[in-house]
């Protein structure tokens, strides 16, 4: 049976398809406990949506069911038209889904520009037959990869950091490292989480600039958890909430603001008086 989750949606794209992710009826539990129970919504491409709500309403472990780094129970997962429930994260990866972590997962004792090139897809390289077979197309390749390389560590103010190892780097540094890594893999859905956190906000402001030119340019579609309101607020097309592992309200960012289960559940009444007050 169908629960009764909030169906969020924004625009489609024209001439695209209706919902690039949908997601629906999804359950994930541990033990007792349903940490994911029931959750239902969709994203549109080129769209950036914000997933919020309280601590313990399931957004990671949900974050982790999407692109198949912990198998949900039951449930449908529906990405640019195919089932892609249960299946392995390098299968979803290869369709296009992509996601960071909120603990970052660089490889540490390799440099910072290695970090950022294996993450390029189509690489004739990774084949050992084809450095005697094809070496020129290797090098062009290899050339190819370390230029798209270069040019998102400028995006995040790493360049200078490309040749140190990446277990050197601050916080903060990795968490922009890893968000760079990511867009090497060209996805068409990209999962962040809290990529806010840790971030000056000069940086910050840096990495929000080019999500929406990727979105308004590429055509990358984004989904994230943030509990910075501020962000969430200003920056997201569509916000989906969460609590006790369901969806519980979705929409623009001024309809969920107003919204009294989200309001009880999550924002609270300061929130509220202080969105009406800076309305007034």
């Amino acid at each position: 049976m169908a629960s009764e989750a909030t169906q969020v949606e924004s625009e489609p794209r024209a001439g695209g398809p209706s919902a690039l992710l949908e997601v629906e009826d999804v359950f994930k539990r541990f033990g007792g406990i349903h940490a994911v129970n029931g959750a239902s919504f969709l994203v549109r491409p080129r769209t950036i949506t914000a997933l919020i709500g309280p601590n313990g309403a399931g957004k990671p472990t949900l974050f982790n069911v999407l692109p198949g780094f912990s198998p949900g129970d039951r449930g449908s997962i529906v990405f640019d038209g195919e089932s892609i429930f249960r299946r392995q994260p390098y299968e979803i990866a290869r369709r296009g889904m992509v996601r960071t972590f909120q603990i970052t997962k660089s490889l540490a004792a390799m440099p910072v520009i290695d970090n950022m090139m294996l993450a390029a897809p189509d690489q004739p390289g990774e084949r050992f037959r084809n450095l005697f077979v094809h070496p020129r197309a290797v090098r062009s390749r290899e050339k190819e990869v370390r230029a798209e390389a270069m040019e998102l560590l400028e995006v995040f103010n790493l360049t200078k950091l490309a040749d140190e190892y990446a277990g050197t780097l601050s916080g903060g540094q990795r968490k922009l490292l890893e968000l760079a890594r990511a867009l090497m893999a060209k996805p068409r859905l990209l999962l962040l989480d809290e990529p806010m956190a840790g971030i000056n906000p000069t940086l910050g402001k840096r990495l929000l600039d080019h999500m929406q030119r990727l979105r308004r340019e590429d055509g990358v579609t984004f989904l994230f958890i943030e509990h910075d309101m501020e962000v969430v607020m200003n920056h997201s097309d569509t916000v989906v909430v969460m609590a006790e592992g369901r969806v519980i309200a979705g929409g623009e960012p001024h309809e969920v603001r107003r919204d009294k289960r989200v309001i009880d559940a999550y924002l609270g009444e300061t929130f509220h008086d202080s969105e009406q007050e800076g309305s007034a």
